[in-house]
């Protein structure tokens, strides 16, 4: 089992300290996908939850089966959600900067279902699942409108694993629907 505490490179998250390029790493991370429709106050909330870490090539993240613990705002880099097993390990989905991982450290006391790891260099923004989960207890706006876009997350996975099932099963995935408005 690895040592996570050797392999990420935690820095203090400071909402107005840290620079990226010309833009703070708060005003960085307003910019994520995930955050995208919040009010300023509610991104705020989630944001200072959150500590920067940095991903080596090839490192793993999340391991599946482990106790989940903590959601990801992927900042930089690209990271692979797998299925593995003792003999292969497959790539479900590719993600890349502006997309979140680790829905499942929402969910009190529960195991992560995939294996993340980083295909290069890689930046996010950490967020501790019991932390967020008391932001949300204290209130229940924010509680509805982050679970909804965790939501959204398990549904891509799923939608991803089933279409890779199918491409292994020599089967053409189905087309997605087009949502009507």
């Amino acid at each position: 089992m690895r040592d996570a505490s050797k392999s990420v490179l935690p820095i203090c998250f400071q909402s107005r300290g840290l620079e990226v390029g010309d833009m703070t790493l708060t005003d960085s991370v307003k910019e994520h996908s995930f955050l995208a429709g919040l009010t300023d106050e509610q991104a705020e909330k989630l944001i200072t939850l959150g500590s920067e870490v940095r991903f080596h090539e090839n490192e793993a993240i999340l391991t599946a089966g482990e106790r989940s613990q903590y959601f990801y705002l992927l900042l930089q880099g690209s990271v692979c959600i797998e299925v593995a097993a003792r003999s292969f390990v497959v790539c479900i989905q590719a993600l890349g900067p502006g997309e979140a991982f680790g829905w499942s450290a929402f969910l009190d006391q529960h195991d992560t279902l995939f294996q993340v790891r980083a295909r290069e260099d890689c930046r996010a923004l950490r967020i501790d699942g019991a932390e967020i989960g008391a932001v949300m207890r204290a209130d229940p706006v924010l509680a509805a409108e982050t679970l909804r876009r965790a939501l959204s997350l398990a549904a891509d996975r799923v939608q991803a694993t089933e279409s890779m099932l199918a491409e292994l099963c020599g089967v053409r995935p189905r087309k997605p629907r087009i949502e009507s408005c």
